[in-house]
């Protein structure tokens, strides 16, 4: 996948005189980290010695990716792969003023078959989000970044440091490209100067001994995102003002917080996931549904595009974005016509929901449902090889 050809598009009439340059995968150089000394184990990672206890976002790889950009020199510079470590930034970059900072999360998994067979899944979705958070924050570059060349400099990446990619289903490398604004200036204004970097850290499986279904709380007084703001980008600015509330949710027992919005109690997302229900309708048909993404405070998930196409392609039953209320959920519940509920999102794949509080009362939901069951056993199949998925999907670096 990274013997392409690179074409150059003449630039049209429309952009400056002097061409910015794109992000290229022809320039990146690698610059290997000093192996550490030899312990006796030869050069077994870490990571393969005690995969087990890996906990999440706390070991990272030795390497990173780091390209920067910059407006008054002609846009992306070469990429580099570089050994990992801290990054010198002026006080006054405006990424550690005014949020001026965005970010993806996405894996690298070992086929079961094979440690040598390495995929990505559907990582063009995560760079078309990328670019589109960066759009969101005016930062420049976006546009003169070509998705396949990121996705080629992060598969080398990925090449460099393989052996920190823990083998085995439920495991794998995760990986999270960040842009931030390095524009020393305080003004409150689009900035000149970014830095994209990557890093990845080797994760285990989400539930350790089978599914945890969580106890959600639609009861706080604050709003996650509202139609205009900036929910359906992947900002930091978006998780922030979610720590309080989640943290007083967990005082009170609620393991996350289930985010609605308006007077009518929108169903928009669930902690930092998209939300799927299952629900007989009056008919006795099924249809699975989810909030729409078209009023802009939803997080386009690749997990949640992925169940979408999954269950459109069975054709068992409905599958729908619409609108759903909290009353509505409540009645469907009442009437036994809410027959389960899940979490979706890259870390655990999907959260099986056993509880919302709603009004100060408990709807109680069967936990873990067959769909939930089903959906986790197909979306891994696809990423760990065991399963052939949609054309595509699977992108074997």
């Amino acid at each position: 996948h990274h013997h392409h050809h690179h074409h150059h598009h003449p630039p049209t009439a429309s952009t400056s005189s002097s061409a910015k340059r794109s992000i290229s995968s022809a320039r990146l150089t690698i610059d290997r980290a000093a192996a550490p000394s030899d312990d006796g184990e030869g050069s077994v990672t870490p990571v393969q010695r005690s995969k087990e206890e890996l906990q999440f976002g706390k070991t990272f790889s030795p390497h990173m990716l780091r390209v920067e950009y910059r407006k008054g020199s002609g846009g992306w510079g070469a990429p580099a792969i570089v050994p990992f470590g801290d990054i010198r930034l002026n006080p006054a970059a405006s990424s550690l003023h005014y949020g001026l900072q965005c970010f993806e999360g996405m894996k690298a998994y070992k086929s079961v078959n094979d440690d040598s067979d390495v995929r990505l899944f559907r990582p063009e979705l995560n760079m078309e989000r990328l670019k589109g958070s960066m759009d969101r924050l005016a930062m420049p570059g976006g546009d003169e970044f070509d998705p396949g060349e990121l996705i080629r400099c992060i598969g080398e990446l990925v090449r460099v440091d393989q052996d920190w990619i823990p083998s085995g289903e439920g495991y794998s490398l995760y990986i999270r490209p960040t842009v931030i604004a390095t524009h020393p200036f305080l003004g409150v204004s689009p900035p000149d100067d970014l830095l994209l970097y990557v890093i990845t850290s080797p994760v285990g499986p989400y539930y350790r001994t089978g599914f945890d279904p969580v106890r959600l709380t639609a009861d706080t007084p604050y709003v996650r995102a509202w139609p205009g703001g900036s929910g359906s980008s992947k900002i930091g600015g978006n998780y922030a003002p979610t720590m309080r509330p989640g943290a007083d949710a967990a005082e009170r027992g609620y393991g996350q917080i289930l985010w609605v919005f308006g007077e009518e109690d929108y169903v928009t997302e669930v902690g930092a996931m998209n939300v799927f229900f299952l629900l007989e309708k009056d008919d006795g048909r099924r249809e699975l549904v989810t909030p729409p993404l078209d009023r802009g405070d939803i997080l386009p998930g690749v997990t949640r595009r992925s169940i979408l196409d999954l269950a459109r392609g069975w054709g068992e039953f409905d599958v729908v974005e619409r609108q759903i209320t909290m009353p509505e959920i409540r009645d469907a519940a009442a009437e036994g016509r809410l027959i389960e509920a899940f979490g979706a999102g890259t870390a655990a794949v999907v959260t099986p929901i056993s509880h919302i509080q709603y009004k100060g009362e408990d709807i109680v939901i069967p936990a873990t449902g067959d769909l939930t069951h089903r959906i986790f056993s197909d979306l891994m199949g696809i990423q760990y090889g065991r399963i052939e998925g949609p054309e595509g999907w699977s992108f074997k670096i």
